[in-house]
């Protein structure tokens, strides 16, 4: 389960990460409780995610360009510096009294902006980081484990300290947490040389040859389109969570911060479950299952009026999205080539926090019309009718990652008379 630890780059990039990510999500909690306390919109809350996600969408497929021409860890270095002077200027403004909703709205695209280079940055970055490929899938999902750890406790912890000193000295310590990631940057010996794009084509061109790729390659273009839809229509559910933590169960920050922290719980026992298994054989049927898990967790938790019964139905809400998530990250890293890498995880990261914003501004929308749970029923539907689609077209994916994994080494010549179990 641990083996991607034996390298030392790996270690330093995990410890600096979970305690960033630590902060990120204390922030992203802080950053819904302050706009409904604000305004007690639920219609703002989409508006926010809205404009915080946005960037993924339009910048991200070019950033990926980019991520496969510049050097990685100099351009991760350079987005941890970004990212930690928006929480500052957050804080500054949050402890002075000065905030507004419009002032959220910004810093909240602007960090969009960086999230559009530094998330497919960061993924493709992992790779420079395990010398043996055979370690990857392993790396990826305890890159996963690490996320949900973070996400277990971001938004717990900061649910209390909200309570006690209020949401700037969270954007504070998120701005701090920056820290560690940059110093695990700065400890790493990188030998290992990444595979750079040719600078003489041009950025557009590097861009339109990535979507080209992603368009003919089945397996990818099915993953990409499936994580799409789940993220459209199911992954929003985040947004209104503090709708359900105050008018529908009755809390406060800190019923907020549980119902966070149980769908971080849930993730990270999936992405635990991932690391165990030692191969990526067999992912190819687990990822419409965890989708379908997802979609009907999510109509369960909408009807739930008790709190104890939403934290249940909210972990198995979190297994199901980040097994899907990661099961799906690691199929496209292990398949997609090594110069495409930095443009196939930018169009992975617009299919996820891509069409994100827009999923925000609609269950925003349709939440203050037809209220947060039937907006959740609606999604959870469509998550599983995206799901069976998804099943449905598994045999002719086979036919198609099967002989590449033969060629990896993955499967042996013989297991492609055999049945399929990938």
């Amino acid at each position: 389960m641990l083996r991607a630890f034996r390298y030392r780059n790996y270690r330093l990039f995990f410890g600096g990460q979970i305690v960033s990510l630590t902060g990120t999500w204390m922030a992203t909690t802080a950053t819904s409780w302050l706009v409904y306390r604000l305004t007690g919109s639920a219609l703002l809350l989409g508006v926010v995610g809205f404009a915080g996600q946005l960037p993924a969408f339009l910048v991200a497929p070019i950033a990926g360009a980019y991520v496969d021409r510049w050097n990685r860890h100099r351009l991760l270095i350079g987005t941890q510096v970004a990212s930690m002077l928006q929480s500052f200027v957050l804080a500054a403004l949050t402890l002075s009294g000065n905030i507004t909703v419009p002032i959220v709205v910004l810093l909240n695209a602007f960090q969009g902006v960086v999230n559009a280079f530094d998330m497919p940055g960061r993924q493709a970055f992992v790779i420079s980081l395990v010398e043996e490929k055979e370690d990857l899938s392993n790396a990826i999902a305890l890159n996963s484990s690490m996320f949900n750890t973070a996400r277990l406790l971001g938004p717990s912890i900061a649910g209390g300290i909200i309570a006690i000193a209020g949401e700037g000295v969270v954007f504070l310590i998120d701005g701090f947490s920056y820290l560690a990631v940059m110093v695990a940057l700065f400890r790493m010996k990188i030998t290992r040389r990444q595979p750079v794009a040719p600078r003489r084509v041009g950025v557009f061109m590097q861009f339109r040859e990535g979507l080209s790729y992603i368009a003919r390659f089945r397996p990818i273009r099915s993953i990409m389109t499936l994580l799409a839809i789940v993220s459209l229509v199911g992954f929003p559910y985040t947004v209104l969570m503090p709708v359900f933590a105050n008018d529908i169960l009755g809390g406060g920050p800190d019923t907020l911060g549980f119902l966070m922290a149980a769908t971080g719980c849930g993730a990270l026992l999936g992405a635990l479950w991932l690391a165990a298994r030692r191969s990526v054989v067999g992912l190819g049927r687990v990822i419409p299952a965890a989708a379908g898990l997802f979609g009907a967790s999510l109509i369960a938790f909408s009807f739930s009026r008790v709190f104890w019964l939403s934290i249940i139905l909210l972990v198995l809400t979190g297994v199901g999205f980040m097994v899907q998530m990661a099961s799906s990250n690691t199929l496209i890293q292990t398949l997609v080539d090594d110069e495409k890498r930095g443009r196939v995880m930018s169009f992975y990261t617009m299919a996820f926090l891509g069409t994100a914003p827009f999923g925000s501004l609609l269950a925003g929308t349709l939440s203050a019309r037809i209220g947060a749970p039937r907006t959740l029923q609606i999604g959870g539907v469509c998550c599983i009718a995206a799901a069976i689609w998804f099943a449905r077209g598994l045999p002719a994916f086979r036919a198609v990652v099967r002989p590449i994994y033969v060629q990896m080494g993955i499967l042996n010549a013989a297991s492609l008379t055999t049945p399929p179990e990938d």
